[in-house]
């Protein structure tokens, strides 16, 4: 296909004393016929040897020598590459006839049917387990919501909160009202620890609903808040001083009662759950007093959770009466009661009207912060935010859930942060027997990959582990596109000029697999450096959703096919490429038709990637290479194909002239 001659005419300058010869010793003019692969051949040379200057020719006999050479070794050369690079079953007219059998729109079609094909398997071999053995199951029948989600940002949607002591079951409420599997449920206290927010809808209503962590008295004892907590002190704080241990497990529940707090006050409305099964305590008459001294001026609903019963329901909820509020019972895991529950709450929210500005339905990246656990990942976050919007604290595995958070850059550019909780090996996860570890985990995964750009934070003394390769092995399957975050920078000591360059040829070397990753140097904790994180991410997005046309992308591979083309098999047999074309983005997706893909080596497959990284780029993303063969019995029915398309437009013509 690509050996079809093109005649071109070559005339040596009078100018150039270098290479053109006496007329009277050479022809006027000289034509060559050279296809476009030889033109090629004759541009590298010319990239790669120096020009003769006229000291070179001593006499008009050795410049005829010269040029006789010349034409000899470019005859010589031409010869060669019709028997290697273009070789083998019947040389040109055959590849006339190949280029003259496909259709364009027959290699598009089936380019779309590869990445399909590709993804679905990729889904299945990347399978995330929503379920664990021991995890209870949902008794009641949830039913779909059919909604249509507006475009109304999540800022300007009023807030409902849900508040109320721990294990009464705050987060089976949550994933009720927004109709989901978004937090994690266990039944243990002290699961949930920052806020969480998700989209609800009532009829015409729609809001943002705020799952809270449990609000502990201060009257509990160091060892019953760790009972409760569930507060490991020994898992990932090996290398942290007992006493500073101690005082972040002592800092713990007023750092969880500080997020529900700041949900209150941005709530426009307020549910006050508490456990029917358990009754009335002295932790709910605590929060019940502190919602009326200081939130009186806020819509509180009472509901009492595990009314299973309709008629015992009434019962469990009648002795709630002495808070001052009208008790709803109510079962967040059956949802009988949630009905009035949403219509009590939604009288109260004021209706926002989507507006055409908000039609216009812009396009936000989302951004999953990963790594292992006290990496520095919601010192990231919050540095970003500006705000303490999650827990940070050295006590491993603090987040729980994968927090979504909305962010504008500098420079306009909004983003969906999304924090996750610390992803350590499979085999130490499964050795602890701690069932919500296993499910927060699978919320990083997931966060994963509903992302479009994974910043994967490392610590910069402990530089890369294991389980950092692993991390980044799953986001390169995931096709995400990634940035290396280099965290705590300030902890590596007599730093200069170099220390950034070895650092990151180690990093280099040990991550092979994101080779293509931007790194950046950062200090959360103090702020610093944190704002290239996100112009690192912009950069990544936008290379991540570039495209490019087939006819620019079909001379990249034409140039790289010329400078390197696929090596012979023991049978005689070359690889070739017949057509390439951009299938997908986000990741770049790239199909190239030839052949058989079995002659293309997994070494020129690595190579076709690096020759279209470095002539067109792609910064920070993985790329997709899919090789399609085409068979005989493909050509043969594309040629036919081919054939009863002339001979229709054919037919069309003469109709067209009898008419006239």
């Amino acid at each position: 296909m690509l050996s079809l001659d093109i005649c071109a005419s070559v005339h040596f300058c009078k100018n150039c004393s270098s290479l053109s010869p006496d007329l009277k010793s050479f022809p006027s003019p000289a034509a060559f016929s050279l296809s476009t692969h030889r033109h090629r051949q004759l541009q590298l040379r010319s990239q790669f040897l120096a020009p003769l200057s006229a000291a070179h020719f001593s006499s008009e006999a050795v410049k005829d020598e010269f040029l006789a050479a010349e034409m000899a070794e470019d005859s010589g050369l031409d010869s060669e590459l019709d028997e290697e690079e273009f070789s083998s079953d019947g040389g040109d007219e055959d590849e006339e006839e190949e280029a003259e059998s496909f259709d364009v729109q027959e290699f598009e079609r089936e380019a779309k049917e590869a990445v399909k094909e590709f993804s679905d398997s990729l889904s299945r071999e990347l399978k995330i387990e929503d379920e664990v053995p021991n995890q209870k199951r949902t008794r009641g029948r949830q039913q779909p919501r059919i909604t249509t989600v507006s475009n109304i940002p999540d800022h300007l949607l009023p807030r409902v909160a849900i508040v109320g002591r721990p294990n009464v079951g705050k987060s089976a409420l949550f994933n009720r009202l927004v109709g989901g599997n978004k937090a994690i449920v266990v039944d243990e206290p002290g699961v949930t620890r920052d806020r969480l927010y998700g989209r609800g809808f009532w009829g015409e209503y729609e809001f943002m609903v705020v799952d809270t962590g449990g609000v502990l008295t201060v009257s509990k004892s160091k060892e019953d808040v760790v009972e409760e907590l569930a507060v490991s002190t020994t898992i990932g704080m090996e290398g942290i001083p007992l006493a500073s241990r101690e005082a972040a497990i002592a800092k713990m529940p007023s750092m969880i009662e500080r997020q529900a707090t700041v949900a209150v006050e941005e709530a426009s409305a307020i549910i006050f759950l508490v456990d029917g099964q358990a009754g009335l305590t002295s932790a709910d008459v605590e929060i019940a007093d502190w919602l009326r001294k200081n939130y009186s001026h806020k819509y509180v609903v009472l509901a009492v959770n595990k009314c299973e019963s309709p008629r015992k329901g009434i019962m469990q909820a009648s002795e709630f009466w002495a808070f001052g509020f009208s008790p709803l019972p109510i079962s967040a895991i059956s949802g009988s009661g949630t009905g009035e529950l949403l219509d009590s709450v939604c009288s109260h929210l004021e209706k926002i009207e989507e507006t055409e500005s908000h039609k216009a339905g812009e396009y936000i990246p989302s951004i999953a912060i990963v790594g292992r656990p006290n990496v520095g990942k919601s010192s990231i976050l919050n540095a970003l935010v500006g705000e303490d919007r999650t827990i940070v604290s050295p006590v491993s595995g603090t987040t729980r859930d994968a927090i979504d958070t909305e962010f504008t850059g500098p420079d306009g550019q909004k983003f969906r942060l999304i924090d996750t909780a610390g992803i350590r090996k499979r085999a130490a996860v499964a050795s602890s027997g701690n069932t919500t570890e296993g499910l927060s985990v699978n919320r990083a995964f997931r966060a994963i990959r509903r992302s479009d750009v994974v910043a994967l934070v490392i610590e910069a003394m402990a530089c890369i582990t294991e389980q950092d390769f692993k991390i980044a092995e799953r986001i390169e399957e995931e096709g995400k596109g990634c940035l290396i975050v280099v965290n705590k920078w300030d902890t590596i000591p007599n730093k200069n000029q170099q220390t950034a360059t070895h650092y990151e040829e180690d990093v280099r070397a040990k991550l092979r697999i994101l080779s293509w990753a931007p790194i950046v140097y950062s200090t959360a904790i103090e702020g610093n450096s944190v704002e290239r994180i996100t112009v690192a991410a912009t950069l990544v997005e936008k290379e991540r959703s570039k495209r490019l046309s087939t006819a620019t992308l079909n001379q990249v591979i034409r140039e790289a096919v010329a400078f390197k083309s696929p090596a012979k098999t023991r049978g005689g047999k070359r690889g070739r490429l017949y057509y390439c074309t951009q299938a997908a983005i986000r990741p770049p997706t790239f199909v190239f038709f030839v052949n058989d893909a079995k002659l293309f080596s997994e070494t020129y497959r690595r190579y076709m990637e690096k020759q279209l990284r470095t002539s067109v780029g792609y910064t920070g993303t993985p790329i997709r290479l899919l090789w399609r063969s085409r068979r005989k019995s493909d050509k043969d029915d594309g040629k036919d194909a081919f054939l009863a398309k002339q001979t229709s437009s054919s037919q069309v013509d003469k109709k067209l002239a009898v008419a006239t």
